[in-house]
């Protein structure tokens, strides 16, 4: 008797354990499945994911932040493809550099530059990027362009035209170029638009000395 009782109390104190021991197998699972597809998704669109034909949205790719970072290799990607490129950014040396290296790679891709400082000039930047591609079969905008403090510290140490300077470059000139542009696309119903972000805004998305340029990269 006392062994029959031994083991129904201990059949009752065993199964809340159980109960939570499945839960937590099935969370596991769920989970490692949730992992598994995103792994299998990056696997396929990074390496065997057909090419799309991009020139059916247009003839023209306009590319803000081509110079530097991963600007670069995305503007030689694209002139492999043969879309020609409106290149916007900052520095007028570097623009040349880049666009004479596309000549040299990719002699019947066309190529303009449109020099813009979004940090001192977003309202003329504008208006230079409009009149520069209005009469261009523009299919694809990709904002790449984007800045980082100089010096790493807590938000409420950041001086405040820094604060002025980065939200301008990375928020402000992202959503007053995509202004500029979609027009273009939304008149002959096609197009393609890519932002960039950045790590800090979903891997770092906490951590204190990157909060500010996570939060408008994101």
């Amino acid at each position: 008797m006392d062994t029959v009782l031994s083991i129904t109390s201990s059949m009752k104190v065993s199964m809340p354990f159980q109960i939570l021991l499945i839960l937590c197998i099935v969370l596991g699972l769920f989970h490692l499945l949730k992992a598994f597809l995103s792994l299998s998704q990056w696997v396929w669109d990074s390496f065997l994911m057909p090419v799309k034909n991009l020139k059916r949205y247009g003839s023209w790719a306009v590319v803000t932040g081509p110079t530097d970072g991963l600007g670069k290799p995305i503007v030689l990607g694209l002139a492999r493809l043969g879309l020609n490129l409106v290149l916007v950014g900052s520095d007028p040396a570097k623009l040349s550099s880049v666009a004479g290296e596309i000549h040299a790679k990719f002699e019947s891709v066309k190529v303009r530059s449109i020099v813009v400082d979004f940090s001192r000039e977003v309202d003329e930047g504008m208006k230079r990027i409009e009149e520069g591609i209005k009469m261009l079969d523009v299919g694809i905008l990709i904002n790449n362009g984007g800045i980082e403090l100089p010096y790493i510290r807590f938000v409420h140490e950041v001086e405040v035209e820094d604060i002025g300077r980065i939200i301008r470059v990375n928020l402000e000139a992202l959503t007053r170029v995509t202004h500029v542009v979609l027009p273009l696309m939304v008149k002959k119903r096609r197009g393609i638009i890519l932002n960039l972000g950045s790590a800090s805004g979903s891997v770092l998305p906490a951590h204190p000395l990157s909060a500010l340029y996570g939060a408008t990269k994101a």
